[in-house]
C-alpha cells in the first residue's frame, strides 16, 4: 500500500494515499480495491455460518446413524425367530411404541430443517454482494493488466505476478469465464487466449467440470473470427475426434474446407498479379516505412510503454541536474525549524516530490473518514456536459472537508506552507482508490497516498516521464503557465494498478486567489 499526495496549479493538485475496514452497501465493487475488502469480511462470515449449518447437520445424522445401527441390530435378532421374540410382553410392547411414536420421532428428525440460520444469513448479506457488472469489470481490469504489462495468460493463470504476497492459481473455469465474457464483448483475441489457456490446462490434466468440447468450440469461433482459417480448421479436426457427432463443428468443417479452397485460389490469382507489380509495390513498401519510422508513437502506446518503465526520456545530462534538497520555502516559518525534503522528479515540466509529508495516523484518519462516502469517480462528458463514469477511470473518490475534522486542516495548512499558494480558493481535498486493475487513462486536470507492490504509476506521455508511488509523499506540478495558459506537456494518466491497493488524495489549487502569490507572466509560456 501507497500514500501519495498531489497537488497541481492553474489548477495545482495535492495528492496523498493509504488504507482500512467496515461494511457498508456498495455498488460497483471492482472500482475500488479498499471497499472490496468488506467483500472478504462477508465471506467470512458466510462460511462461519456454512460451518454451524454443517455441525448441526452432522450432529442430526449422528443421530439418526445412531438408531439406525441400534434398530438393525434388533431387528437382525428379532426375525430369526418373531414369534419367540414377540413371546417376551416386553419386546411386543417396544415394538409397537417403536412403530406408534419413536418412528415419528425420527421422521421428525430426518425433516428438522437446520438451514434457517444460514439461509437468512446468506439472505441478509446477498445485499452486500457485487453484481454481474463487478464480475465484467474485474474480467476486464485482468484482460487490461494483461496487455498494459504484456503478461502471458499462462503468468496470470499461475499468478506469478511481481511482488505478490498471496498467491492464487486459476482454474480451467476462471480461464474459461475469462474468456466467455471476452468473447460476450466480441474481443475475440483475448477470447483466444483465454480458451486456449483453459484447453492446456485441461490438456494437463487438471480436473474440471468444463468439457474440453466446449473449450474447443469457443476457441475455434475466435480464431475463425480472426482469420486463420487453417488453425480454425485443424482445431474443428481435433473436436471430431472427441466428439464426432458435434453438429457445428461437423458444419464448421466442410465450411471451413470450402472457404481454404476459394482462398487459395484467390491468393493464386492475385499472385500473378503481384508478380508483374512487385518492383514497384517494394519501392511503396520502403516509402510506407519511411513514413511510419516518421510518425510519433500512438499516446496508447507510449503510456503503456511508460507504466512498464520503458521509453523514459530523461537523458543522462538532464538527470544530472535533478537534486534532492531540504526545503523551508523562503523561509516560511512552520518550516523553519523542520524543513520538508523535496526532490526533483523531472525537469519540464516542473515535477517535485515531497516525503514524509503525511504521518501513517494521518493516512488512517484520512481513510476512515472517505471510505464510507466513496463513490464510482466520473468523467465530464463532452456531449451532454454531465458527469459520468467512464471505463478509462476505474477508481472510486471521496472529498473530506477541514471542518470535519482536524487532520483534515492540518492537512490543507501543510500543503499551503510547502506551495506558498492560497488554500481559500482551492477545491476540497479528494481521497481515491483504485480497484481492480485500476487506472486513470491520459487526460488534462486544467493530484497520491500508499505504496503498490507494482503498477500504479503516473506517467506523463507527451514527455516520457513516469512517477512511482511511494507511501507518504507527495507530487506537485503546475498544470498552467504562470500567464495561465494551459501546460500540455502535463497531460498525464494513472498506469493500472497490477498488484496491490493505491490510495491518492489529490488537492486541487486554483489560479483565482493566487494573483499576489504566483503573479501573472507577461508571456504566454512562462
Amino acid at each position: 500500500m501507497t500514500v501519495s499526495v498531489s497537488f497541481r496549479m492553474g489548477l495545482c493538485l495535492f495528492l496523498l494515499s493509504f488504507l482500512f475496514h467496515s461494511l457498508y452497501a456498495h455498488n460497483d465493487f471492482f472500482t475500488s480495491i479498499g471497499q472490496m475488502t468488506d467483500l472478504l469480511y462477508t465471506e467470512k462470515d458466510l462460511v462461519t455460518s456454512l460451518k454451524e449449518y454443517i455441525r448441526q447437520e452432522e450432529n442430526r445424522l449422528e443421530q439418526v446413524k445412531e438408531w439406525a445401527d441400534k434398530l438393525d441390530s434388533l431387528t437382525s435378532t428379532a426375525t430369526q425367530d418373531p414369534e419367540g421374540f414377540l413371546g417376551h410382553p416386553v419386546n411386543a410392547f417396544k415394538l409397537v411404541k417403536r412403530l406408534n411414536s419413536e418412528w415419528g420421532d425420527l421422521e421428525n428428525l430426518v425433516l428438522k430443517d437446520t438451514t434457517n440460520g444460514f439461509i437468512s444469513n446468506l439472505t441478509m448479506q446477498r445485499q452486500f454482494f457485487p453484481t454481474e457488472e463487478d464480475q465484467t469489470g474485474a474480467a476486464k481490469a485482468l484482460l487490461r493488466l494483461q496487455d498494459t504489462y504484456q503478461l502471458s495468460a499462462n503468468t496470470i493463470s499461475n499468478g506469478d505476478l511481481p511482488g505478490v504476497v498471496h498467491k492464487s492459481r486459476m482454474t480451467v473455469a476462471d480461464c474459461f469465464e475469462l474468456g466467455k465474457i471476452a468473447y460476450s464483448e466480441a474481443d475475440y483475441y483475448h477470447t483466444e487466449l483465454w480458451m486456449a489457456q483453459a484447453l492446456t490446462q485441461l490438456d494437463e490434466g487438471e480436473e474440471s467440470t468444463i468439457e474440453k468440447v466446449t473449450v474447443m468450440d469457443y476457441l475455434n469461433y475466435a480464431i475463425y473470427q480472426q482469420g486463420e482459417l487453417e488453425r480454425a480448421l485443424e482445431l474443428t479436426k481435433r473436436m471430431l475426434k472427441l466428439d464426432p457427432n458435434h453438429q457445428r463443428a461437423n458444419g464448421n468443417l466442410k465450411y471451413f474446407e470450402f472457404q481454404l479452397e476459394k482462398q487459395r485460389k484467390a491468393e493464386a490469382e492475385k499472385k500473378e498479379q503481384e508478380d508483374k507489380k512487385r518492383e514497384k509495390k517494394v519501392l511503396d513498401k520502403r516509402d510506407a516505412q519511411r513514413k511510419r519510422s516518421k510518425d510519433p508513437l500512438p499516446e496508447r502506446k507510449k503510456y503503456e510503454m511508460l507504466c512498464r518503465g520503458e521509453g523514459v526520456k530523461l537523458t543522462p545530462r538532464r538527470q544530472s541536474r535533478l537534486f534532492c534538497r531540504y526545503f523551508d520555502n523562503n523561509r516560511n516559518p512552520w518550516l523553519l525549524l523542520a524543513p520538508v525534503k523535496q526532490e526533483d522528479e523531472w525537469d519540464r515540466p516542473r515535477i517535485v516530490r515531497y516525503h514524509d509529508i503525511i504521518s501513517d495516523s494521518e493516512i488512517k484518519t484520512v481513510k476512515e473518514l472517505a471510505k464510507p462516502r466513496l463513490k464510482r469517480a466520473t468523467v465530464h462528458d463532452p456531449n451532454t456536459g454531465k458527469l459520468t463514469t467512464a471505463h478509462y477511470r476505474v477508481s472510486k473518490s471521496a472529498w473530506l472537508y477541514e471542518y470535519e475534522h482536524s487532520t483534515i486542516e492540518k492537512i490543507n495548512q501543510r500543503i499551503e506552507d510547502v506551495t506558498g499558494l492560497e488554500m481559500d480558493t482551492a477545491e476540497e481535498l479528494q481521497v481515491a482508490n483504485y480497484g481492480v486493475g485500476g487506472q486513470y487513462e491520459p487526460h488534462f486536470d486544467f493530484g497520491r497516498m500508499s505504496d503498490v507492490s507494482a503498477g500504479g504509476a503516473t506517467v506523463f506521455p507527451d514527455v516520457g516521464a513516469a512517477v512511482w508511488p511511494k507511501k507518504g509523499t507527495a507530487v506537485f506540478w503546475y498544470n498552467l503557465f504562470a500567464s495561465g495558459e494551459g501546460d500540455y506537456s502535463t497531460r498525464h494518466a494513472a498506469c493500472p494498478v497490477l498488484v496491490g491497493n493505491k490510495w491518492v488524495s489529490n488537492k486541487w489549487i486554483h489560479e483565482r486567489g493566487q494573483e499576489f502569490r504566483r503573479p501573472c507572466a507577461m508571456s504566454e509560456m512562462e
